[in-house]
């Protein structure tokens, strides 16, 4: 019988990782629609030579709230825009995938955010007199960070990590991971599986992995934001998980990569589809986004991709928007957030360790978005500019 989560109270992470909340300033530049130009590059043009500001005929507030895999990246894009167009603000929450959706579909902010795409039955949910637009508008890897002062490598095998998560190996001398790390100095201690409390898309996309690898997994816990862990303890958002593993010496747990990037976290070199060991890099990652392929509602699901130097556990995060906006500034608004992310934005996703999404999914995802509103045009190419009234 598998137990129930066991969730973490612990103070001293309250008090170092609490909920990531953003309220920031931005306004935004327009730009003109132009023609698609496929290209393997990031889309990262500026959307004009000289910015235009956006007329919203006052100060105008979008309030947001999910995924806290994107959340580090929303605040440098949000306090980026500040900088230069102070007439919108953006109130951005991290709760997790699931709360974000679940506020989305009940219509209580203007946007979502979130690792996995909206299923059929969330989609329903959306009142059908707004609609949905899903738009993915970064990528990332999840990792498996660990605290082994002594192992500054780790390979893992993909049996053999999900034997850990089974709780099958308990020990971090076990012989299966000796024989993957021969040169390792393994200790003789227990290990310690960290996994998220909260309803979460990173556990979405980690678990649908996990079912795609071992049949053995998907029959007995199998995938979602939300399942029942057989070993480990629990932290709310990549932030908790995060503090979780740099307070336990042993342990191990699932983090987005630039949440281990900025907080110099090891994490482990994962074997993949083709067998081959990789480790999450800038390389490794584009290669797999490369090779995923969006269909016209921007939804995609590759739970263990194909590819000899593809890293195994990677996935879009998606804004999620309404097709309809009572308030035509909001609309407006909207349009604007998405341009500059899909532009300037997508230039600072590799110094926070997110993946800069390429350029025709920039152009895919830019042709969406500019259904929201008649009186914006959204620009990812070239250096148009558009006229807001």
């Amino acid at each position: 019988m598998l137990s129930r989560l066991n969730v973490i109270n612990n103070s001293r992470i309250a008090a170092t990782v609490s909920m990531l909340a953003l309220t920031l300033t931005l306004g935004a530049c327009g730009g003109q629609q132009t023609s698609e130009t496929p290209s393997d590059t990031p889309a990262t043009d500026a959307t004009a030579t000289t910015p235009v500001k956006l007329d919203l005929g006052g100060d105008v507030a979008l309030t947001g709230a999910g995924a806290s895999f994107p959340a580090p990246l929303f605040q440098s894009w949000f306090a980026d825009i500040n900088k230069k167009y102070p007439n919108l603000r953006v109130n951005y929450q991290s709760v997790g995938s699931g709360a974000g959706v679940e506020q989305f579909t009940k219509g209580t902010v203007d946007f979502g955010a979130s690792d996995v795409a909206m299923k059929d039955e969330e989609i329903q949910q959306v009142p059908q007199d707004k609609g949905v637009i899903m738009l993915p508008v970064t990528a990332g890897g999840v990792v498996l960070a660990y605290n082994l002062p002594d192992v500054p490598e780790l390979k893992l095998p993909r049996d053999l990590y999900v034997d850990i998560i089974l709780g099958k190996v308990k020990k971090w001398n076990d012989a299966r991971i000796v024989a993957a790390n021969p040169d390792a100095k393994l200790p003789d201690q227990s290990i310690t599986w960290v996994h998220r409390s909260d309803g979460s898309g990173t556990t979405g996309v980690f678990t649908k992995h996990l079912a795609a690898i071992s049949q053995e997994w998907k029959d007995q816990v199998g995938e979602g934001k939300t399942v029942d862990w057989p070993v480990g303890v629990g932290g709310k958002g990549n932030e908790g998980v995060t503090a979780q593993v740099q307070q336990t010496q042993g342990s191990i747990g699932y983090i987005e990569y630039g949440y281990a990037k900025q907080n110099n976290i090891n994490f482990a070199t994962l074997e993949n589809k083709a067998g081959k060991f990789v480790k999450y890099n800038d390389e490794s990652a584009s290669k797999t986004l490369a090779a995923i392929e969006l269909p016209e509602n921007l939804r995609a699901f590759v739970p263990d991709p194909d590819g000899e130097n593809s890293y195994p556990i990677v996935s879009f995060s998606w804004i999620l928007a309404y097709e309809n906006y009572p308030d035509a500034n909001k609309a407006k608004a909207m349009e604007a957030v998405i341009e500059y992310v899909l532009t300037e934005g997508q230039k600072v996703s590799g110094e926070l360790g997110y993946i800069p999404i390429p350029q025709p999914v920039a152009e895919k995802v830019a042709a969406a978005a500019d259904k929201i509103s008649p009186d914006y045009q959204i620009s990812v190419t070239g250096s148009g500019s558009s006229a807001s009234n």
